[in-house]
């Protein structure tokens, strides 16, 4: 799956263009190398987000299989680091 669909489907970002301008500005990082759109995110990986003020790394559990998942199952696909 690519990084901005994974994004908007595991909720770290509520839209995927939202996600789609993080990538496109840089901010994030798929295992430490910045990330383009159209990489796919595999298990194992880690992604990390710069905010301004903090960075957040996620490692990916799972793939999901449709385009959205319950907020509420998050914990299933991404582990915070």
């Amino acid at each position: 799956m690519r990084i901005d669909k994974f994004l908007n489907a595991v909720n770290i970002t509520k839209r995927r263009s939202v996600a789609q301008d993080m990538i496109a500005n840089g901010v994030v990082l798929i295992n430490d190398v910045v990330a383009k759109a159209s990489k796919n995110v595999e298990i194992g990986s880690i992604i990390t987000i710069n905010y301004l003020k903090e960075a957040k790394k996620y490692k990916v559990l799972r793939i999901p299989e449709t385009k959205s998942t319950p907020k509420s199952l998050q914990h299933e696909y991404i582990e915070e680091l």
